[in-house]
């Protein structure tokens, strides 16, 4: 479980907020259950460090306040529209027996042992999270699914992972697929028809014939050679006179 260091913070106007800011801290607020929400603040530096985890907003993180302890789940963070830094923070409490919705992200292990992915399978990956309903106390860090063993073909559906029974997805009434070993697509050049081959052969046969000629095959395939050929070898009527 994470921790942080928090601070009680009092400002009433932006400039104190900014402030706070520009002191390398991060304003927060922590609400839920029967007591009143509680203005803090956080160390950016630690705060960017949680963040940086897929599961941040679905990880339970224990405040320490002026020495005691408050488990809370980050529920929002804003950022600035500029330099995308975190701005401010929405923290739940976390309070037994209090069942809240949240989207947990699905973790694949494995993968080396899989069959279907070593004959170059395709893991497609329906749902990279999957949002449940369970207590806060209870809230499972991800959805594994092992790939040991399995082939291409096969389906990973909500059915196939453990949940305990205070655990329930949010989508009812349907078994959906997280995810799937599709076969590999390989793209193939299209193969030539024949006809088009033979075609192709006859007029390469044409040059070289006419190259062996010592002739330049022509657009026309050699009509026009053969009758400037046999143009040439008419007598003029002139010469036939002599």
């Amino acid at each position: 479980m994470n921790s942080l260091e928090a601070n009680i913070r009092n400002n009433k106007s932006k400039g104190q907020l900014n402030d706070i800011r520009n002191n390398g801290l991060v304003p927060a607020i922590i609400y839920g259950g029967k007591e009143k929400n509680q203005k803090i603040s956080i160390s950016k530096k630690l705060l960017k460090t949680l963040i940086e985890n897929e599961n941040f907003l679905s990880s339970i993180v224990t405040l320490k306040i002026d020495g005691k302890t408050q488990n809370v789940l980050p529920r929002e963070v804003k950022y600035h529209i500029i330099n995308d830094e975190p701005t401010h923070v929405d923290f739940l409490r976390v309070l037994p027996g209090v069942k809240i919705k949240i989207e947990v992200p699905v973790n694949f292990i494995n993968h080396e042992k899989s069959p279907g992915l070593k004959r170059g399978g395709v893991l497609n990956i329906v749902r990279r999270k999957v949002e449940l309903k369970c207590p806060s106390e209870k809230i499972p860090e991800n959805l594994t699914i092992d790939l040991d063993g399995v082939d291409i073909g096969e389906s990973f559906k909500i059915s196939s992972i453990k949940l305990d029974s205070e655990v329930v997805p949010t989508i009812q009434g349907r078994d959906f697929v997280i995810a799937t070993l599709a076969a590999p697509t390989v793209m193939k050049e299209p193969e030539k028809p024949a006809e088009a081959e033979e075609t192709e052969g006859a007029e390469g046969a044409d040059g070289v014939e006419a190259a062996a000629d010592g002739e330049k095959p022509t657009a026309d395939g050699g009509d026009k050679k053969e009758g400037e050929e046999k143009k040439s070898t008419e007598k003029k009527p002139a010469e036939e006179k002599k």
